[in-house]
């Protein structure tokens, strides 16, 4: 399923990665580099197998454990009220 941010975050792409801004309570999030190719894809309308797949290549990667870093980040993205 695709990745969607809420209106009251703001996004901002550093050379570390990238920087979630909740609006609604200041809270700050920082995304690794690999975190960064997961919410790329799904923000680009990939499934999190796309986001998995992503990691593989670009990072060398399991795909066993690329998906269950997928599926951990999203579910932890949704969980803060960050992504839908």
């Amino acid at each position: 399923m695709p990745l969607r941010f809420g209106d009251h975050v703001s996004t901002a792409e550093t050379d570390y990665g990238t920087v979630l801004l909740d609006e609604q309570d200041g809270a700050y999030w920082e995304l690794n580099p690999t975190a960064t190719v997961v919410v790329r894809t799904l923000l680009d309308g990939g499934e999190e197998a796309d986001a998995a797949a992503a990691l593989v290549q670009e990072f060398d990667i399991d795909q066993t454990q690329a998906l269950q870093d997928v599926e951990t980040l999203v579910r932890e993205l949704r969980d803060s009220g960050l992504a839908s």
